[in-house]
């Protein structure tokens, strides 16, 4: 389509959305803070590399890389953003810069991929060294994601091309999906953020259009043929290997691209023989297929075969998966599908939109609303394809662009579903490269329950839902996430509820704090169950220019001095460190502390309030009002523990073999292994030992199913992640009790003794509990209630050793 001005006037509908587009995701690149976009974190660090003049990284997992992963991605996208910024000085990135600090400032104790009550959302620190007028870093990133907005945009104008394509005169319907297209909130942030994801999502879409037009050709344009036929088999290969070169989704084309040629020969002799009365023999229609396939993947292999064959070299493995999941960590244990399956509301969320590192949501309704739209749109889907085989039966031609729109899309979510076995990287905005396809077939399912005529009506009627969905979210969701705290002013310090006036070195004062009541079973705010959640406001105010970071810890400490619950983070919901605060500055910092559903009750425990230094865990000393030392940190504010009632399984709850009362089980849990034994509860006889003394441990289990297995328990007391001091390995009741004899519903008390060795040293100890087949050492794993992998052990209650 020739997009000059005369053009424009009689495409101004489809003109509008790209306007509207270039806007809106224009707005969303400059509201969001510099790396706080999916992953720009590390996709700028290999753009920076190669404007530098670095050459391309070679990944090393053992190494401190800022790309981390994204090292290992194809080129394309870095090279062209290396050639459009390769001019600024980007020092101030990695180095303060006139007594400023770094731009890449990270954020230790960010809540990455986790929604949290209490923010610390942002991936880094931001400072005046990002406000407008930009330069250096700050610049440059904003240049290429105005570089990858016109990327997006051209992806949107694909989307309606390609509809026009696929329906012919359906212009209401094509700009219905390019509005549903340019309009979805993750897809404008995504568009305006520094990501390969730019690049290969319109090289996708092209590619798609190509493939459509290959099998849509007319009888005159497949009668004249061979050099036009060459040439587009040419371009369609160069267009795939430009995709293969930006990122390695793209190669789920290749197959669909072999189908689109070989439909087009065979398609072509077809007409000819009906047209000629000529009959090509099979096998040479074969032959020319396999050429015409050559062609495709000889100009594929020209563009990008030299990544592959170095990745080949550098890693043994021409994809470099090994490395790249080295580095980015693999599922442990693997996913199943059921899990897959249970991780479908993330998956939706950041499709639609999940912000920020996948921690910054949209409200719950808007979800609700997308959500019951693609449902519907899928029913209709369904229903188009009932009448168009009707119509058209199974006639090639009628058919082949319509399986390659539905192709498409599926090949993306089945490539993706392999990959999320082995990563935690079930996020919707990964099938991008098909959103082209997603947005036609969402659009062309919802014109399935309107009458044709009205078709435009609900091309409106969606577009601008979705616009202002679009328009709203940069300013109540994204924005308010990376807003810097206010400062409190000398009424707001005077009006503190709860006064302590402890300082910290001399740094910083704990002028107060409150405790707002959130338990609606007890009322009284110092009384908690395990499993609920505690918001306490801290009010801090700096007595001296500050030039180290210090992180504020926030223990719920128990009377056997262990940690019940905790959250550490910088100031101002991580938004505010120290360093940035002027003498005088005093703000209110909200922590949510999240009792561990295995909390030991009834216990006594008390707030505990501190800072360090991040980087050597040195703690801040602390002194009361009147000067008086008072340790590494302050203690205040009595909270009791209470017992949770206990939750046996519904279907199984009063069957024979369980408690007269479910009241009587201790520290009630719910921990379901395999959907086979259920770990209901647990008590001890002590919280604290010497060592060399006994640990009694008493679990409760409960057979969900009868089973034909006799499954070990392990207990083992823990120090640190994998330090063992004591361990137990023993099948129920020291074998009295083998899982094979137990029968649905029956209630075990199972008893384990724990030794610690004389050399044990002091600390606070883990306890850790699973089971396990002895045949193949396979543990089972524990099912969250919608059957998601939650891991393959419980942790219970700590134990110190004194």
């Amino acid at each position: 389509m020739d997009w000059g001005l005369g053009t424009i006037k009689r495409h101004w509908a489809m003109t509008s959305i790209i306007v509207a587009f270039i806007t809106l995701s224009a707005t969303y690149s400059v509201v969001t803070p510099i790396f706080e976009a999916s992953d720009e974190l590390w996709h700028y660090p290999f753009v920076k590399h190669l404007a530098d003049g670095n050459g391309l990284p070679v990944q090393d997992p053992d190494a401190d890389q800022p790309w981390r992963q994204e090292g290992s991605q194809p080129p394309l996208y870095y090279a062209l953003s290396a050639l459009f910024t390769f001019w600024i000085d980007t020092s101030d990135a990695y180095e303060g810069v006139q007594g400023h600090p770094p731009l890449l400032w990270y954020n230790p104790h960010v809540d990455n991929g986790l929604v949290t009550a209490d923010g610390n959302t942002n991936l880094v620190v931001h400072s005046q060294q990002e406000a407008f007028p930009w330069h250096g870093t700050a610049l440059a990133v904003h240049l290429l994601r105005l570089l990858s907005v016109l990327m997006g945009a051209a992806t949107v104008l694909l989307s309606y091309l390609i509809a026009l394509e696929v329906f012919p005169g359906r212009e209401d319907l094509a700009l219905g999906a390019a509005a549903v297209n340019g309009f979805t909130p993750m897809f404008l942030f995504i568009s305006g953020a520094v990501n390969n994801d730019n690049l290969v999502v319109p090289l996708c879409s092209l590619a798609l259009l190509l493939m459509i037009r290959l099998v849509r050709s007319n009888k005159s344009q497949i009668t004249n043929h061979n050099w036009s036929l060459v040439i587009g088999h040419l371009s369609l290969g160069f267009v795939l290997g430009l995709a293969a070169l930006t990122k390695e989704s793209a190669l789920g084309l290749f197959p669909l691209a072999l189908l689109a040629v070989a439909a087009r020969i065979w398609r072509q002799h077809r007409v000819l023989s009906l047209s000629k009365g000529r009959n090509t023999p099979l096998l040479k229609r074969f032959g020319l297929v396999i050429g015409h396939w050559s062609l495709v993947i000889l100009a594929a292999s020209a563009v990008s075969g030299w990544w592959y064959w170095r990745n080949w070299r550098l890693y043994g493995d021409p994809l470099g998966w090994n490395v790249f999941l080295d580095i980015l960590g693999r599922r442990h244990p693997p996913a199943t599908l059921h899990q897959l399956w249970g991780e479908r509301e993330g998956f939706a969320m950041s499709y639609w939109g999940l912000f920020g590192g996948v921690n910054v949501p949209m409200d719950a309704w808007v979800y609700r609303l997308l959500n019951l739209l693609a449902i519907v749109a899928a029913l209709g889907v369904i229903i188009f394809l009932v009448r168009r085989l009707i119509r058209d039966r199974l006639r090639p031609e009628g058919w082949m662009e319509v399986v390659i729109l539905l192709a498409w899309p599926s090949i993306v979510f089945v490539s993706l579903i392999r990959w999320a076995l082995q990563t935690w990287s079930s996020q919707g905005r990964l099938v991008f490269s098909a959103i082209s396809a997603l947005s036609i077939l969402l659009f062309l399912g919802l014109s399935q329950f309107v009458p044709r005529r009205y078709t435009k009506v609900l091309t409106c009627l969606i577009a601008g839902l979705m616009f202002v969905i679009a328009a709203i979210t940069p300013f109540r969701y994204i924005a308010p996430a990376y807003a810097k705290p206010p400062l409190l002013s000398s009424e707001e310090i005077e009006a503190i509820p709860n006064r302590l006036d402890i300082s910290f070195s001399g740094v910083v004062k704990l002028l107060g704090y409150d405790l707002p009541v959130t338990n609606t079973q007890y009322p009284i705010s110092s009384t908690l169950m395990p499993g609920d959640s505690l918001t306490v406001t801290l009010y801090l105010q700096s007595l001296t220019k500050m030039s180290q970071d210090y992180s504020v810890f926030v223990h719920l400490l128990d009377e056997n001095e262990l940690i019940v619950a905790q959250r550490d983070m910088y100031p101002g919901q991580g938004l505010y460190p120290t360093s940035l605060w002027s003498i005088g500055d005093a703000i209110a910092n909200r922590y949510v502390l999240l009792l561990p559903e295995t909390a030991f009750a009834p216990n006594q425990a008390q707030l505990e309030v501190g800072l360090y230094n991040f980087a050597t865990g040195e703690r801040l000393l602390a002194y009361g009002p009147n000067g008086e030392p008072v340790g590494d940190n302050a203690r205040f504010q009595e909270i009791k523990i209470m017992p949770r009632a206990a939750r046996l399984s519904p279907a199984l709850s009063g069957t024979k073999g369980s408690p007269k009362s479910e009241a009587e089980l201790p520290n009630p849990v719910n921990f379901n292994f395999g959907n086979r034994i259920a770990l209901i509860g647990y008590d001890m006889d002590r919280r604290t030992a010497s060592p060399g003394e006994t640990t009694h441990l008493t679990l409760y289990w409960q057979a969900l199913a009868e089973m034909e297995e006799d499954y070990v328990v392990f207990v083992h007391l823990l120090l640190g992640k994998d330090q063992i001091w004591a361990s137990v390995d023993s099948q129920p009741l020291d074998g009295a009790a083998p899982t094979s004899t137990w029968q649905s519903g029956q209630i075990i008390e199972d008893r384990y003794q724990l030794t610690t060795e004389p050399d044990t040293p002091p600390g606070a100890y883990e306890i850790e509990v699973g089971l396990y087949l002895p045949q193949a050492g396979k543990r089972l794993c524990i099912l969250g209630s919608e059957g998601r992998l939650l891991g393959d052990r419980v942790l219970l209650s700590k134990v110190r050793v004194k």
